[in-house]
């Protein structure tokens, strides 16, 4: 049979690297350690592999994830072969941390090494206002791969204060202690609104990324 769904970028990537982008919306984990992934992100796989529910691991953490909008649900996979993932045609991105953290959207996140520390906590700096605000925090040394709805800005909140969008946010360093910021006025107010009053403001030594959609606001119900 020949069709160019059989062209070269369209088959398996060779490469000896744990994760590769075999294009830019589908990533290939080669298994080994085991590897924490986004519920339903399995598109297909190779070998020996088993899928099993990944429970908060405490009770502090199955807590914040029964009372947070951090809706984190994760799998692990485990065994010997090679896994693919994607979440709903997202561009996905690989992070190496060195022995270091970032905070993530949940609804951003794909998949990470089993190893790395993770929890749900409150945005830091956001203060009353980010009440209902939480991200994901994951840390040590290893891979994350984030998905993002179209494509990605990264932005150096070392040069001065970043506005961004909540809802736009894929994930920041984890160092970093975003402020809200109500950009509201009288005028505005009296004529309707914009859609754009709160947005976070980033200032200090990092990076924010940034993704090409903003995400509808998590049901509370």
């Amino acid at each position: 049979m020949r069709s160019e769904l059989f062209a070269r970028e369209n088959l398996p990537q060779q490469s000896g690297d744990r994760y590769l982008l075999q294009n830019p919306q589908t990533l290939r984990v080669g298994l080994g350690p085991d590897v924490l992934a986004a519920k339903g992100s399995m598109i297909a796989y190779r070998g020996n592999v088993t899928f099993d529910h990944e429970g908060a691991g405490s009770i502090g953490k199955l807590a914040k994830k029964v009372f947070t909008s951090e809706n984190l649900a994760l799998m692990r996979v485990r065994g010997q072969g090679e896994v693919y993932f994607a979440e709903s045609a997202g561009y996905v991105n690989l992070l190496h941390l060195e022995n270091e953290g970032i905070s993530i959207n949940s609804r951003n996140l794909l998949a990470f090494d089993a190893d790395l520390q993770w929890d749900i906590n409150r945005t830091k700096g956001a203060g009353m206002m980010g009440a209902g605000l939480f991200n994901t925090t994951i840390g040590g040394t290893g891979t994350v791969a984030i998905v993002a709805v179209g494509l990605v800005t990264v932005l150096d909140a070392s040069q001065g204060p970043v506005y961004v969008d909540s809802d736009a946010a894929v994930c920041w360093s984890a160092n970093l202690a975003p402020g809200v910021h109500n950009s509201m006025n009288a005028k505005s107010l009296l004529r309707g609104g914009t859609g754009e009053a709160l947005q976070y403001v980033f200032h200090g030594p990092g990076f924010v990324v940034i993704q090409a959609y903003e995400w509808a606001p998590v049901p509370t119900s």
